[in-house]
């Protein structure tokens, strides 16, 4: 169905959109001008929600439904949108799909509904840049780009605006992927480690959550997937269309990094030398990795001048190694997108020197065992808070000592550190942790270490 049909099709129509968030709330918004009846549906009350927010909604004409009940009546609806932090597979969610209630999702529509190309990212680290590169890199070469998803956009609000010549650039979480049955054009899966399992079943749900990414493409479709982890590999047992590859150790169809540290493509039997991984101004061999999907991701879209030209120059995403400011002679990074062991070790290994790690935070039940050996060989002083304290701990002395401090603020964080670091020192704050103890999210944690570190005297 094309996106005018459905839009028209909505007046009078019964809508519950559960979750009021940032990409639920323009969707509200939207639904509300094609004449459809919403519901919006929150278990926060309305002092929780914010007065002025929930004001808002009711003067464009919604009803609020909040509280512990507010998946009561759903069986009254004719659709029910969730937002992706709530699970598909709720009782009430459930109920409704028996009586014949659709019951989807803000991305689900816009998959539907778009009538342009979709390039979709997903994995435990590394998907938010390599989204972002991939939408840089096919506006470099002229390209109109629609970038939104789990980045922090909701695209479906300008679906109106999707030309069929245009190209929509998605980065998809798990959440977004469980019980999804549509997959893009290109499907990039940048990895898989454990990560939300506070929130899946199992791990073994998680992997499957990210394999929908691919599972539903056609044999006109182009799947990229990451050599070097098993777990990725492996979803090539489920790709219909071609399938690229992309690794650091290892000659590839795909991309690949040659011994001699240049990013190469190899298509059709042909291999191209597309630019030198010294020359790429993120730092990082995780940004390497992220270079090389995105170019397997627009393989025949994007020329190698252009390619190599952006990858010189993309200075990179907020709350990614990104660099605050230097003081003293001692560097500071935000790397508060670091939610997960694996993500920080990723930030750990970017650096030619031995760092003061600030790190801790919400307990999303992944096990930080792997993160001991790395932090033993890369941090010279652990900062640590939060939930997750004790576990990072543990892991960090199971590969000897080391000097640990233990912290109760992003304050104390950052005095400690300035204390205690010298000339020619590296502080990064990568959590490897979720923020939800602290922060609603890792870009407020972001936010506040920026404002802390700024605010240090000269």
């Amino acid at each position: 169905m094309d996106s005018t049909s459905f839009f028209e099709g909505l007046r009078g129509k019964r809508v519950a959109v559960c979750g009021i968030g940032r990409n639920n709330t323009p969707v509200v918004k939207q639904f509300l001008q094609y004449g459809a009846e919403v519901t919006a549906c929150d278990r926060r009350t309305r002092e929780q929600l914010g007065e002025e927010a929930a004001a808002e909604l009711e003067a464009l004409g919604a009803t609020l439904c909040l509280g512990e009940t507010y998946l009561d009546g759903l069986s009254d609806m004719d659709m029910i949108l969730r937002t992706p932090g709530m699970k598909p597979y709720l009782k009430p969610f459930e109920e409704a799909r028996a009586k014949g209630i659709t019951v989807t999702s803000e991305m689900e529509l816009f998959f539907s509904l778009c009538p342009a190309p979709i390039y979709a990212v997903t994995g435990s680290d590394g998907k938010t840049t390599t989204t972002t590169i991939i939408a840089g890199l096919l506006r470099a070469a002229g390209k109109t780009v629609h970038l939104g998803g789990n980045i922090g956009r909701p695209l479906l609000p300008d679906i109106a605006l999707v030309k069929p010549t245009d190209a929509a650039v998605v980065e998809i979480s798990s959440f977004q992927l469980t019980r999804m049955t549509q997959s893009p054009h290109v499907a990039v899966v940048t990895n898989v480690a454990p990560n939300h399992l506070d929130w899946h079943t199992d791990m073994q749900e998680y992997i499957d959550a990210k394999r929908n990414l691919v599972t539903f493409q056609t044999a006109a479709d182009r799947a990229v997937l990451n050599a070097d982890n098993e777990l990725t590999a492996a979803f090539a047992s489920a790709v219909k269309g071609e399938c690229l590859r992309f690794s650091r150790r290892a000659p590839q169809e795909g991309a690949w990094l040659r011994e001699d540290g240049m990013l190469c493509m190899t298509a059709n039997g042909q291999t191209t030398p597309i630019v030198a991984a010294k020359d790429i101004r993120l730092p990082g061999v995780h940004n390497v990795e992220n270079f090389l999907a995105a170019f397997a991701a627009v393989w025949g879209e994007v020329p190698v001048d252009v390619m190599a030209a952006f990858a010189k120059e993309f200075g990179g995403v907020a709350h990614r190694c990104e660099l605050v400011r230097e003081r003293r002679g001692v560097k500071w990074y935000n790397d508060s997108i670091g939610t997960s062991p694996s993500r920080t070790i990723a930030g750990l290994k970017a650096f030619d020197r031995k760092v003061v790690l600030i790190a801790g935070g919400y307990d999303k039940h992944i096990p930080y065992d792997p993160l001991g050996p790395v932090a033993h060989d890369t941090v010279k002083l652990a900062i640590l808070m939060g939930a997750t304290a004790d576990a990072i701990e543990t892991a960090i002395r199971a590969h000897g000592e080391m000097p640990i401090a233990r912290v109760n603020s992003m304050e104390e964080a950052v005095d400690t550190a300035a204390r205690l670091s010298v000339s020619g020192d590296i502080v990064f704050m990568s959590p490897a942790s979720a923020s939800f103890d602290l922060y609603k999210n890792f870009e407020e944690r972001g936010e506040h270490f920026r404002r802390c570190v700024t605010e240090l005297d000269d």
